[in-house]
């Protein structure tokens, strides 16, 4: 397949890259720095924290590719917004190309975290067991408020893109090795699931490109 993929030099990003060259596809990153890339792969230098000046490099980026994959989001307090700002640029140059299938990753607890689309989400997630509906969720939505207000957004821009779209909600994110053993379920998280590797996770954001059930749908994943 030809793969797009964007901020390929970030954690979630150098997985997905270094899986997608491993299974024979043909990869275009979308970085800010291509001197940081970890493979010798067409790449477009792209600030998505500013795109409106990018206008047409995001769109030569997504011609032709059978699928885009992102694994943007904010690394600091001062990235709060790239996430919603890039991914609406990100939508803007696949509808304008005709690209049609987005994966993208966002995190668990978006689903009842309030967006400007959805200002009274449901209190809980199915999937959320007693001490992550009533412990670990309230902390980590008030530690990581700005975090989560930028994805929640960005969840709005994907929804409204009318494009072939999956959002893949992992719990907290680690370094260890791909597994390739990890639940997931549609449209709602894991009872009991704390963690997952980004390894693992860019793993299933590529199977989602073979899952027909995964468009337009939330994805839940964690061990």
């Amino acid at each position: 397949m030809k793969l797009t993929i964007v901020a390929a030099t970030g954690g979630i990003g150098r997985q997905l890259l270094a899986q997608s060259l491993a299974a024979g596809h043909e990869v275009t990153a979308v970085v800010r720095n291509p001197a940081k890339l970890d493979a010798d792969v067409p790449a477009i230098a792209v600030d998505l924290s500013s795109p409106d000046a990018y206008a047409d490099a995001l769109r030569g980026a997504v011609t032709g590719a059978d699928a885009v994959l992102s694994g943007l989001g904010a690394r600091t307090k001062a990235d709060h917004g790239v996430a919603t700002r890039g991914t609406r640029a990100l939508v803007d140059a696949m509808q304008a190309t005709g690209t049609r299938r987005l994966v993208v990753v966002s995190a668990a607890p978006i689903g009842t975290f309030p967006s400007p689309a959805r200002p009274n989400p449901p209190r809980h997630d199915p999937g959320d067991g007693f001490v992550m509906r009533h412990v670990l969720n309230p902390l980590v939505k008030a530690a990581l408020r700005g975090h989560y207000a930028d994805l929640a957004a960005m969840e709005d821009e994907v929804r409204a893109s009318g494009l072939d779209w999956t959002l893949v909600r992992p719990p907290q994110l680690t370094d260890k090795p791909l597994t390739g053993t990890y639940r997931t379920a549609l449209g709602r998280n894991l009872k009991g699931g704390t963690k997952i590797s980004r390894a693992d996770c860019a793993q299933l954001m590529l199977r989602t490109l073979s899952m027909p059930e995964s468009e337009r749908a939330v994805v839940g994943v964690a061990y």
